[in-house]
């Protein structure tokens, strides 16, 4: 009898296999009245039991999207005009194109009062003057600096101070030419994607995790297979076994101050990671936007600390405690790695903006620099303990993280959290729910609720209003 992780897994496995089914239909691969491959055939091609492959069929038959002739198989059906003129609406009239989606941006976009959906910095604790006079400076010291593209790879003179700035605190033998300066962390993972995933290759993602990262991975038709995420890390024998299983291409994480939980991987289990992923050829992705976020004591050093054999990509955003808005990130990673990187980066692009390498430049290497890290992570604790401080008498459940920007919070059951999302957004109040960080869409009794963008008097007003949004949902439930 299979355990119940396992019939979850399976159960996702043949829901993929059919959505990727039905995007070919989609794209005219298989047009009306065509013949599918058999069963067997598919379960090759897939790389799954004939069983997955079979109840993705019967669902295929069930929602109409094929027809069975006897002792022949599966046909695709005719497209409803209705249906398909409905389809068009949605994906615009032209070729047909991937599923594309992004679960994050359209709460995020909600124009609410209180901003809890938000993993970004308060702007009033940003260096927003100081930052104006390096502008002046910048232009000053690099005349020609708007005529000018940034080399494929980035500013050299960046990459040699965060190079810098990496190897001596970690003392991790790297230099220029092993660093690519991406437009933020999500160009990162997404060019990753593209080289490394092709359709229905599997990729282990945290659950749950920041999920842009799954939205970004999905739409490169991976499939997906959760690792839970637990405050003592992940439990590396189901780790290995899922690497010997299923062959990973990838895995993403987020192993310091995670997105959304606040959990640390420790360093033991950082140092296995890196054993098993050299020994099952899978691509650590390292997102570690978040290392300079800590409380009380630095991180564990990144995983990218261990890798001597390049089979960690170490993702650092800089940017999002300084100027968001600049979108400056460092990915790390062997020549294995990094040669096709740069290759696929200069077709996304042709480089990150000089002008925002140049300005982050100039700040990063400053004195004020290091002031304005002390004094901003004083600040955001203050703001942990105010939103701690405000829900203890909820009875809601969560673990206090060490550094990051966010709570991960589970919730009683009788506050749905789809209902309270609705509520919420009509009373001007976001956050992100649960289900959008879980690659398996099903941890719907948990929110992340972010501490970090808004002042500690809007916080506190905000905070309240969710609390009594949540009791007046539960009543109506109840």
């Amino acid at each position: 009898m299979k355990n119940g992780r396992a019939a979850k897994s399976d159960h996702y496995l043949f829901r993929q296999i059919y959505d990727h089914m039905v995007t070919r239909m989609e794209r005219g691969e298989w047009k009306a009245h065509d013949k599918l491959p058999s069963v067997r055939l598919l379960a090759e091609q897939y790389r799954v039991h004939r069983l997955t492959a079979f109840r993705a069929c019967t669902l295929l038959k069930q929602h109409g999207k094929v027809y069975v002739k006897d002792k022949s198989g599966y046909y695709a059906s005719p497209v409803d005009p209705a249906r398909e003129a409905s389809g068009r609406a949605e994906i615009g009239v032209g070729p047909a194109v991937w599923r594309v989606r992004n679960d994050l941006i359209g709460i995020q976009e909600t124009p609410v009062d209180y901003q809890f959906s938000q993993a970004l910095i308060d702007p009033n604790l940003l260096p927003n003057l100081y930052l104006s006079e390096y502008v002046k400076q910048v232009f000053d010291d690099y005349p020609k600096l708007m005529g000018t593209y940034s080399n494929a790879q980035g500013d050299e003179e960046l990459r040699e101070n965060l190079c810098g700035y990496l190897a001596g605190r970690r003392r991790i033998p790297i230099s220029a030419g092993d660093m690519l300066i991406t437009t933020g962390a999500t160009q990162a993972i997404d060019l990753l994607s593209r080289l490394y995933v092709r359709p229905m290759d599997a990729v282990l993602a945290e659950r749950p995790t920041y999920s842009a990262a799954l939205d970004i991975i999905r739409m490169h038709g991976a499939r997906l297979i959760p690792v839970d995420i637990r405050p003592e890390g992940y439990d590396l024998d189901r780790v290995e076994a899922l690497m010997k299983r299923e062959r990973p291409r990838l895995f993403y994480m987020n192993p310091t101050f995670q997105n959304p939980t606040g959990y640390t991987v420790p360093v033991q289990t950082r140092k296995r990671l890196v054993e098993l992923a050299e020994r099952y050829r899978c691509l650590l992705i390292e997102d570690d936007s978040f290392h300079e976020m800590f409380f009380d004591e630095p991180p564990p050093p990144p995983l990218l600390t261990f890798d001597t054999e390049g089979w960690v990509a170490h993702l650092r955003s800089f940017s999002k405690y300084v100027a968001p808005g600049l979108r400056v990130c460092a990915v790390v990673c062997r020549p294995a790695v990094m040669a096709p990187l740069v290759t696929a980066k200069s077709l996304a692009d042709n480089g990150t903006p000089l002008v925002n390498q140049k300005i982050f430049l100039h700040y990063f290497r400053s004195e004020r620099m290091r002031t304005h890290m002390e004094k901003l992570r004083i600040a955001l604790q203050i703001r942990r303990d105010l939103m701690e401080e405000e829900l203890a008498d909820t009875g809601w459940e969560w673990a206090t993280p060490k550094g990051g920007l966010s709570l991960w919070i589970r919730l009683p059951e009788d506050i749905p959290v789809d209902r309270l999302l609705e509520a919420s957004l009509r009373a001007s109040v976001s956050f992100v729910p649960g289900f959008i960080c879980d690659p398996l869409r099903e941890m719907r009794s948990f929110i992340r609720l972010s501490y970090s963008y808004m002042n500690e008097s809007h916080l506190r007003d905000g905070v309240r209003r969710l609390v009594s949004l949540a009791r007046d949902v539960a009543v109506r439930q109840g």
